[in-house]
């Protein structure tokens, strides 16, 4: 017999980003849009969508980069959202009512109801990345998000290097992990690593792969002062193949169809998740 597909039609957006937050603001909706016009029924924008890559400077003035939940961005993104039956993925730079702020994502469902913010949990601290100097470490968990369409984890960039961070929302229940992401090379920078972007690109895969899940990282292209942001928007399936990707350089919107039922064949075929043996990770939760 026969498995029955699961298909979804996913959506991203990828963009070059401004010092006109107004602006980045209307670009993005007209994308967002768009990309529900063409049906995606899950839309993911880029890291801190509305504003340049701000924490590649050591000191500036994070508020005027900051907004509330709800604010701006949500009030525009639910409208969208309700008229088109589709759920929207906004990561923005939160200004909380404890007077904290955040690297979050606001997920929007396709009702337009706000659901729970996912914070930023791992935040790195490295030359032209000065994270840890604008985004506080919330006590926050990690989120599934339980929609129409499909199950959902939302993951923020660094995050997405971290295998335990994928491993966790998987046994949560996720289908898919968006990864929305802001990250590029530091322009005349000769790494002695390798390759970053094949580095990104291969440990997100394996997360697919390790988990059985698909996933859907957002980058945004272009150059920001020191760093030149190199897009390449990808939709992964369960084995780690590439479904689609997006170009280096150019705004974009990425519409992919994944079909969710692969999930269920990869993990049953390699069995990664039933032969676990959680009695020997002890020391995973060790400092």
């Amino acid at each position: 017999m026969t498995k029955q597909k699961n298909i979804i039609k996913i959506g991203l957006i990828q963009t070059r980003a401004s010092k006109n937050r107004e602006k980045n603001l209307c670009n993005t909706v007209e994308l967002v849009e768009k990309a529900a016009k063409k049906g995606a029924q899950i839309i993911c924008l880029q890291e801190l969508y509305r504003s340049i890559y701000f924490p590649q400077y050591p000191d500036i003035d994070k508020e005027i980069y900051s907004e509330t939940i709800p604010g701006e961005s949500t009030e525009s993104f639910k409208k969208i959202a309700k008229k088109y039956k589709t759920v929207i993925i906004v990561p923005l730079f939160e200004k909380a009512k404890n007077n904290k702020y955040y690297n979050s994502a606001v997920v929007i469902n396709a009702n337009g109801k706000i659901m729970e913010t996912y914070r930023k949990i791992h935040i790195p601290e490295d030359p032209y990345f000065h994270e840890k100097k604008y985004f506080a470490e919330d006590a926050n968990h990690y989120r599934v998000y339980k929609t129409k369409y499909a199950r959902f984890a939302v993951l923020i960039c660094y995050d997405q290097w971290l295998p335990e961070a994928a491993r966790i929302v998987t046994l949560m229940g996720a289908d898919i992990i968006f990864y929305p992401t802001a990250i590029g090379n530091i322009k005349n920078h000769k790494s002695k690593d390798g390759d970053w972007h094949n580095a990104w690109e291969t440990v997100m895969r394996g997360h697919a792969i390790a988990n059985g899940i698909h996933v859907a990282a957002v980058n945004r292209v272009g150059t920001e002062n020191k760093l030149k942001f190199w897009g390449q928007s990808f939709v992964c399936d369960a084995f780690g193949k590439i479904l689609k990707k997006a170009s280096k350089n150019k705004n974009e919107i990425l519409i992919c169809k994944v079909d969710l039922s692969h999930n269920q064949l990869i993990r049953k075929g390699w069995g990664f998740l039933k032969n676990r043996r959680p009695d020997t990770y002890d020391s995973l939760t060790q400092k």
